[in-house]
């Protein structure tokens, strides 16, 4: 049986749409080959700088560290809001807890508080000094007025560190929700079988539940690596050392470099610096589709 061909102006109407979100990729990528000379022309032929652009910006602005501090914190992040959020769903689905339906709605509530919201109490809960001693903890817990009526006067001291930008966000309402709706669909009896098996809730989790939850794994490690990859306003305000900084804050710091602004190489520099996300979502391209796909067999 031969197939329908689709009608002229679909795949026009596709390609204008195609060109249109890539035109900013295509801009920047033709302003990172042109010298500073012509990067501020309006010029849109690619010029022979490209390579001179990209190993100033990688060797002399220290391109590669901000990149290399990313993917650290991008990485560490990703692996524990999956072992996090499995943990979480697991519970809610599989454990015979009380008020269960409140904690999981508690959970969700999370999602509609940004970080931009919290960013005030988190940064002192995170910067402050942890109690000289467990009494000076016990005589502050102790007291009522203190506790709910003024700012909370400890914290971790965890400022200028990776441990600042990386524990606050192991937690995923997202996470929880997606795993909790894929160990919904998988049918119970599995988890009846494994218990009349004798397997613990370790082994069904890594036996049972995490081979089945492959698709799922991959589709929230997408949407954190990216979202981690992101992240500019709290390590911005959380990192004081340069050296330590993530690579969307050290795009900023090359534009503020010198007199003037080397267009030539923040281009280059942000051409690279959307390569490691790229090749995650295309590395798990097959199970980020999978992930969401409503069916009956997910």
């Amino acid at each position: 049986m031969r197939h329908r061909k689709d009608p002229v102006w679909v795949h026009v109407v596709l390609s204008l749409a195609v060109v249109v979100i890539a035109a900013p990729v295509l801009f920047a990528l033709i302003k990172a080959t042109q010298s500073r000379a012509d990067v501020l022309s309006p010029s849109l032929v690619p010029g022979t700088a490209f390579l001179e652009n990209l190993r100033i910006v990688w060797r002399d602005q220290h391109l590669g560290r901000y990149i290399a501090n990313s993917l650290w914190i991008a990485t560490m992040v990703t692996v524990g809001k999956t072992i996090l959020s499995i943990l979480a769903a697991m519970v809610l689905v599989y454990f015979r807890i009380r008020f269960k339906g409140m904690l999981f709605a508690f959970v969700l509530f999370t999602l509609l508080m940004p970080t931009e919201v919290l960013i005030v109490g988190l940064f002192d809960m995170v910067s402050l000094s942890p109690p000289d001693s467990v009494g000076e903890f016990l005589s502050w817990l102790l007291n009522p007025r203190r506790v709910f009526l003024e700012p909370i006067p400890f914290g971790f001291g965890w400022t200028n560190t990776y441990r600042s930008v990386v524990v606050p966000f192991t937690a995923s309402a997202t996470g929880v929700f997606l795993f909790r709706q894929h160990f919904l669909s998988i049918p119970r009896d599995l988890g009846d079988a494994a218990r009349i098996d004798g397997a613990g809730p370790g082994n069904f989790l890594f036996r049972v539940l995490v081979p089945m939850s492959a698709n799922t794994i991959g589709a929230l490690a997408v949407i954190q690596f990216v979202y981690v990859w992101d992240q500019y306003l709290w390590p911005r305000v959380i990192i004081r050392d340069d050296a330590r900084q993530v690579v969307q804050v050290g795009l900023n710091l090359i534009i503020g470099v010198g007199e003037g602004v080397y267009w030539g190489q923040v281009m280059a520099g942000a051409l690279v610096s959307i390569v490691p996300p790229l090749v995650v979502f295309i590395a798990l391209q097959e199970q980020f589709m999978r992930g969401f796909a409503l069916t009956s067999d997910k």
